[in-house]
């Protein structure tokens, strides 16, 4: 099993998950494989490896530092499956959590921007890649979704996600 070094996100999580990988360090065939992770449960929503989706929704990364839509609507309960497209030469991720969790873990990457971490709620997608999402919407209120490699979030790389009861 590979290190797990993002302390930060442990603490933020009541569970831990057992796969990891770095930013920018798995070969393209091993980032497209599903990764298996085991239930976690946050205050923006849940995983659980049984989960099966309500609806999907397509999610685009470029090199403009933007998202493609950068707002989405769920429903309390409802289960996403995110498809999660890089269409730039840079690798991005899409992290979902509440603004002050990515506010937090942006500047974490800052600081450490090769630190080792991957969570149900997490997809690092190499340039011309696509990875998929799945996640429980458990709670209602305004959440966000980022690409917190160092630089993306604070040139406006971010979304909102909005859960209605």
């Amino acid at each position: 099993m590979k290190k797990f070094a993002n302390i930060f996100l442990l603490a933020i999580c009541t569970t831990a998950v057992t796969a990891t990988y770095g930013h920018g360090k798995k070969k393209h065939e091993e980032a497209s494989k599903a990764l298996e992770y085991d239930a976690v449960t946050t205050e923006f929503g849940s995983y659980d490896p049984s989960l099966a989706p309500d609806r999907t929704i397509e999610v685009s990364m470029n090199d403009n530092m933007r998202f493609t839509p950068d707002a989405i609507q769920v429903t309390a309960g409802e289960t996403i499956k995110f498809i999660v497209s890089n269409h730039g030469k840079l690798q991005h991720e899409f992290v979902l959590g509440t603004a002050d969790s990515l506010k937090d873990h942006a500047a974490m990457m800052i600081k450490f921007p090769n630190m080792e971490h991957e969570e149900p709620y997490m997809a690092h997608v190499d340039p011309g890649m696509t990875m998929e999402i799945m996640w429980q919407f458990s709670e209602s209120g305004a959440f966000e979704f980022g690409c917190l490699l160092p630089g993306h979030y604070d040139a406006g790389m971010k979304g909102a996600v909005s859960v209605a009861e």
